[in-house]
């Protein structure tokens, strides 16, 4: 007989900005480890609810609507349980509710294709053995939000479930506030404006996020010019919601893509500038609420040496 450490359990309460999608894409969206597909089927065969009954998976989800599901974890015998790693972690602030830290450009946040191991969630394991108890997901146990693989700075980790389902909430709720460094390339940057475009999956590149004015999810994005070069910008940005690769394709589109994105880039670009390893993108300073206290705590991470190695090499640039 199967234990309930076979099942994830799913729940999800429809904020404002999910407020409209297909029910599979809202899904697919709040997991990492569920597929859009996947997720449809299981819409289909009744596992996911919303509001305690079947629905479609086109059903465009409502404000407030409650999806659930226990959902089986169909690779469960296949994979390896997730081994506690010594893996150095810059933390900034630890209590017995939240974990600071300042991740480090190029470390993976949690499990996937490819990454069994070397994860932030390994190294989270090893510093705080409750990760490994029963009643967290078995991938990303404290994980409240991501950072992708080449973008450095603050995360907050939650150590209790309670914390992880207030600041989870907090985030959806648009109460956290996240301003992150970058370097944008182009020569015509406004000194400061807003990007309101439509983010969902790229119809054709499927590990691709795109601008789409139909079917895409509102995103809204401030930034402002803290340093002009010849060639482009060091600026603050602001982010209101949180989609995926957000700053990334929203300056894309806008034509000042970030320096070093292998991805998000025009084909004319794409060749590697000289003192930028990665996308130059550094998540600064972060802002809530502490989920015991309520108070409201600041947390800023300096700007990384990668960060200041590039800034030379666009001072010197001619």
């Amino acid at each position: 007989m199967l234990g309930l450490s076979f099942f994830m359990h799913l729940k999800i309460e429809i904020s404002p900005d999910q407020a409209g999608a297909r029910l599979d894409q809202a899904v697919a969206d709040s997991q990492s480890r569920i597929s859009r597909s996947r997720a449809a089927h299981l819409i289909s065969q009744g596992v996911i609810t919303v509001n305690h009954g079947c629905k479609r998976p086109g059903y465009k989800v409502k404000l407030k609507d409650l999806v659930e599901g226990e959902i089986p974890s169909t690779d469960h015998q296949d994979r390896k349980p997730l081994l506690p790693e010594s893996i150095p972690l810059n933390i900034l602030y630890e209590d017995d509710y939240i974990l600071m830290i300042d991740k480090p450009a190029g470390l993976v946040v949690h499990p996937g294709a490819g990454n069994d191991s070397g994860t932030l969630v390994n190294a989270l394991i090893a510093h705080h053995p409750g990760f490994s108890e029963q009643g967290w997901d078995r991938d990303r146990p404290g994980i409240v939000h991501r950072l992708d693989k080449d973008t450095s700075g603050l995360m907050v980790i939650a150590k209790t479930l309670k914390s992880l389902e207030f600041l989870q909430k907090e985030f959806k709720q648009r109460r956290v506030e996240k301003h992150y460094l970058a370097l944008a390339r182009g020569e015509n940057i406004p000194d400061a404006g807003v990007i309101e475009r439509p983010i969902g999956r790229h119809p054709f590149h499927r590990k691709r996020m795109t601008v789409l004015d139909e079917n895409g999810r509102y995103a809204k994005t401030r930034f402002s010019v803290i340093k002009r070069f010849r060639s482009g910008c060091l600026m603050d940005i602001r982010l209101y919601t949180g989609r995926t690769h957000q700053i990334r394709v929203h300056f894309y589109d806008q034509g000042m893509p970030l320096f070093g994105d292998c991805i998000y880039q025009p084909r004319s670009s794409m060749k590697k500038v000289p003192g930028v390893p990665r996308q130059m993108l550094h998540s600064w300073t972060l802002s809530f609420r502490h989920p015991y206290s309520g108070v409201r705590l600041y947390f800023d991470a300096p700007m990384p040496e990668d960060f200041k190695t590039a800034l030379l090499h666009l001072s010197d640039a001619p």
